[in-house]
C-alpha cells in the first residue's frame, strides 16, 4: 500500500507561522552566529526581516543557509561536544520547518519514545523502565550509538522526511539545513554527513531516523524505552538481551548506517546497576548518577570560588543551580536523601571556603548553619 504524503507544505507559510517561529526562537534565546546578529538586532527590524525570509522559504531554491558557528561544551574529562550554532534567521527559518513537520510524524511515533516530544519528559522514560522491572524485566541492554548526531546520513534524513512528505521544496529547505558546514577558526568545513547539535530541527529529525529502530524493536516484540538517541532495552533474561544486543547492532548498522559505541554498549541486571538520563539503577533503587554528580559539583564549585566573595547574589546564583538539581533528580521514584544530605554538607564548606578564603573546620564554628540559611541559601535536603 502506498504511503499517504503530505503536499503544499510550503503554502502552509505565512507571517503569523514566522511570528510564532520568532517568539519560540527568542524564547531559547541563544547566541548570535557567524553573522553576528543577535536577537535584539533581529527584532529592531523584524517584520521587514520576517517577510525577507518568508519571501525566501517560499520560493524554492531562494534560501540558503548560513554555515553555522562553531562551539564547544564540555562533555566529560578531556573531552568536548561539538555544536553548530546558526544564525538568528536560519534558527527561525528551522523553526518554521520544524512547526510544519512534527504535526506530521508525532502521532507516527512510538509511545516508548520521550526526548523532545510534546508533553514527554524524561521522568516518564524512568517510570517506563521501572514499570517493566516491577513486571520482571531484569535485564538490560545498554546502548549507545557512536557519535549519533555527527554521523547520521543525509541522504537517509530525506528519504524518511520523503516517505510522508512530497513538497520539494521544503526537501531542499531540509537539505540546506544539514549542509550549510561551520566556521571553525575561520576555516570552513563541510558537512557531509550529521545533524548539527545546536540546530533547532535537529531533535526532530533525530527522531525520524530512529523510529526506525522503535518501529523494528516493536515489531521484534522487544520491550524498550527511548530518550532521543539514549536507549535501554528491557528483556526478562540475559539470553533475550544478548539476543537485542545482535538485533540492534544490526539494525543501527545496515538499516541506519550507523555503529554501536563498543565501550559504552553493554548487558547488565539492575542488581549490577546502569546508568540513564542521568539516574543510576541498581538493587538498592534509583539514586543520583556519578557522573551527574561530578557534574552538579564542577558546576558548584565554579560558583563558589574562593577569588569571590560570598554575597547574597552569589547565593541567588547558587540557589538557582540547587533548585534545578533538586527539581530534576528529587522524584517520588528516586532516592536521593543521603546523596542530598551530603551534598548540602560539602556546599556549606565551599561557602565557608569561600567566606575565609582556607578550609578549615575552625570556620564551621564562626558561620554557623543558620547563618547561611539567613542568607538565603537553600537546602536540597529540604527541598526533596
Amino acid at each position: 500500500m502506498m504511503t499517504p504524503k503530505v503536499h503544499s507544505l510550503t503554502g502552509r507559510i505565512d507571517m503569523a507561522r514566522m511570528h510564532a517561529a520568532f517568539l519560540s526562537v527568542k524564547r531559547n534565546k541563544g547566541a548570535a552566529g557567524i553573522d553576528k546578529v543577535s536577537l535584539d538586532m533581529f527584532e529592531a527590524n523584524l517584520e521587514q526581516n520576517l517577510e525577507a525570509l518568508m519571501f525566501d522559504l517560499k520560493h524554492r531554491g531562494f534560501y540558503h543557509s548560513t554555515p553555522l558557528r562553531r562551539a564547544y561544551i564540555q562533555k566529560g574529562k578531556g573531552q568536548q561536544r561539538p555544536l553548530g550554532i546558526p544564525t538568528v534567521r536560519d534558527r527561525i527559518a528551522q523553526e518554521v520547518i520544524r512547526s510544519l513537520l512534527e504535526p506530521i510524524f508525532e502521532p507516527l511515533f512510538s509511545d516508548f519514545s520521550f526526548g523532545f516530544r510534546p508533553n514527554r519528559n524524561a521522568h516518564q522514560a524512568i517510570e517506563m523502565i521501572l514499570h517493566y522491572r516491577q513486571l520482571g524485566f531484569r535485564w538490560v541492554l545498554d546502548a549507545d550509538i557512536k557519535s549519533f548526531f555527527d554521523n547520521i546520513p543525509h541522504e537517509l534524513i530525506i528519504d524518511l522526511v520523503a516517505e510522508w512528505v512530497a513538497d520539494g521544496n521544503i526537501l531542499s529547505i531540509i537539505r540546506e539545513f544539514l549542509t550549510a558546514g561551520v566556521m571553525e577558526d575561520d576555516f570552513f568545513l563541510p558537512t557531509l554527513q550529521g545533524t548539527p547539535q545546536g540546530g533547532v530541527i535537529s531533535p526532530l529529525l533525530a527522531n525520524i531516523v530512529l523510529d526506525v529502530l522503535d518501529q523494528r524493536l516493536a515489531q521484534a516484540g522487544f520491550r524498550f524505552v527511548r530518550y532521543a538517541d539514549d536507549f535501554v532495552v528491557l528483556c526478562p533474561d540475559k539470553p533475550s538481551a544478548e539476543q537485542a544486543l545482535a538485533f540492534v547492532s544490526h539494525i543501527v548498522q545496515d538499516d541506519l548506517g550507523l555503529s554501536l559505541s563498543s565501550e559504552k554498549t553493554y548487558v547488565a541486571t539492575f542488581r549490577q546497576g546502569f546508568s540513564f538520563l542521568g539516574f543510576h539503577f541498581s538493587f538498592s533503587g534509583v539514586t543520583v548518577s556519578q557522573k551527574s554528580l561530578k557534574k552538579f559539583k564542577d558546576n558548584v564549585r565554579k560558583l563558589t570560588s574562593r577569588s569571590h566573595n560570598l554575597s547574597q547574589k552569589a547565593i541567588q546564583r547558587l540557589n538557582r543551580s540547587l533548585i534545578g538539581f533538586s527539581h530534576y533528580f528529587a522524584t517520588p521514584f528516586s532516592r536521593v536523601l543521603r546523596q542530598f544530605y551530603y551534598l548540602d554538607c560539602w556546599i556549606r564548606k565551599r561557602l565557608r571556603c569561600m567566606k575565609f578564603k582556607r578550609i578549615s573546620r575552625n570556620d564551621n564554628g564562626r558561620l554557623l548553619n543558620r547563618q547561611l540559611a539567613n542568607l538565603g541559601l537553600v537546602s536540597l535536603y529540604n527541598l526533596t
